[in-house]
């Protein structure tokens, strides 16, 4: 018997310039009064947190800010957090300012200090124990400065275990932020590589997430079997196709003038939109296959992010395969793909599995993203251990259109070596 449901949710949503003013109105009506905000050093240094936490404490809420989330965070980055906001708490809200890595700080913390255990019992199966919070969170606002990773919108939180070298994450609906504030003003800071690296992030959850394996198509479910990523739908569908018409007028745009703010406020449209559809329809091949990528970084430092150690940034390391997974791809939902291909690039011509692929490698290209996983340092040698990352994502996988086998993740790696 295969499913007749799927389901659908969202974090409430404030969207404009400006409306990061408007947090410390929005924390009183939870009944806040001590908050924790969350944030990086990088964004810290625009600003952005001081004033927010300011203009909070103006209602008579009580600011506390962590501004020590890692970039790409990792098991250690995220044991340090939930140790400083179990020092400094109780908290009774939680509001998160930066880009992915904030906002997936600010869930771990969220969880670890509502819930019993550590980090590793909360971590996806087989990697850690997937156990389930018993207690409820705190509320979370999610305000992204940059416009790409769709954390606000997601029930998902990323973290590399560096034991392993292997990246993975939590996923509960609990973990879902209460509220996403966007304000499009918050982005003009960010650097060209940042606007790329994200945008391709934004790019390919909207992609994902629409070639995704069919809700019905998944073997029917009990209720308490349900989880977040259920499959494209017709909802999510919605949402990722108007992510890839917004991408199609304003990426190459932002990428090049960050001070065109009709781009930036696209991109965060987008970026906003996006997350609303792969947060409940999921994602698959690429977003697997950058776990090892970003996990086995051994040099390459990108610009635009802290060069104190080497770092593949996530969108950039889900972008390097997505050409090749889309070929793969393309036989479980020609129609998907092609008509995916024609939002982006309007005038593509063509009607097999490069076409899509095509497009992807020309943007990438103009937006200079690296020439696929051998300027980023990878080679032949790599394959396996990059196979062997990858299958550890079965979370992500069985969401394909199609099943993935070692021997198709392979091919796809080996391809993806160079696009141009």
């Amino acid at each position: 018997m295969t499913e007749t449901v799927f389901t659908y949710a969202a974090p409430a949503l404030k969207f404009g310039r400006g409306a990061s003013a408007e947090i410390g109105h929005d924390l009183a009506g939870y009944g806040a009064r001590r908050v924790l905000l969350v944030t990086d050093a990088g964004v810290a240094a625009t600003g952005h947190p001081a004033r927010i936490a300011e203009q909070v404490a103006a209602h008579g809420i009580a600011v506390t800010t962590y501004d020590g989330a890692r970039v790409e965070p990792t098991d250690a980055s995220l044991s340090d957090a939930i140790g400083f906001a179990r020092d400094e708490g109780p908290f009774d809200a939680i509001v998160a300012v930066g880009g992915g890595s904030a906002i997936d700080t600010a869930k771990a913390v969220n969880l670890l200090t509502t819930n019993p255990g550590e980090l590793m019992d909360y971590v996806n199966a087989p990697v850690g124990k997937a156990r389930a919070p018993v207690a409820p969170l705190l509320p979370l606002v999610a305000v992204p400065t940059t416009t790409g990773t769709g954390s606000e919108s997601t029930t998902i939180c990323v973290l590399d275990v560096l034991s392993l070298k292997v990246k993975t994450g939590i996923s509960h609906p609990a973990l879902r932020p209460r509220l996403a504030v966007v304000d499009p003003a918050l982005t003009a800071t960010q650097p060209a590589m940042v606007t790329a690296a994200a945008g391709m992030d934004i790019l390919c959850h909207a992609l994902e997430s629409y070639t995704a394996r069919w809700f019905g198509d998944f073997d029917a479910k009990r209720p308490e079997q349900r989880v977040p990523y259920c499959g494209a739908n017709p909802i999510a569908d919605m949402w990722s196709e108007r992510a890839l018409s917004l991408l199609a007028g304003a990426f190459r745009t932002a990428v090049h003038d960050g001070a065109d703010e009709g781009a930036r406020e696209q991109m965060a449209m987008a970026a906003t939109f996006a997350g609303l559809g792969f947060g409940n329809a999921g994602v698959h091949v690429p977003h697997a296959n950058a776990y090892p990528i970003a996990g086995r970084v051994r040099s390459f430092r990108p610009d635009g992010y802290p060069a104190d150690e080497p770092i593949v940034p996530h969108g950039m390391a889900v972008s390097l395969t997505a050409p090749e997974a889309f070929r793969f791809t393309f036989d479980a939902a020609p129609e998907r793909h092609l008509h995916a291909a024609r939002l982006l690039e309007p005038d593509v011509t063509g009607s097999g599995p490069d076409v899509l692929a095509g497009v992807l490698a020309r943007l990438m290209r103009d937006i200079g993203i690296p020439n696929g996983l051998a300027e980023v340092g990878y080679g032949a040698g790599d394959v396996d251990d990059l196979v062997a990352g990858s299958l550890q994502q079965q979370r992500l996988l069985a969401t394909a259109p199609k099943p993935v086998t070692p021997e198709d993740l392979a091919t796809v790696f080996q391809g993806s070596m160079e696009h141009w």
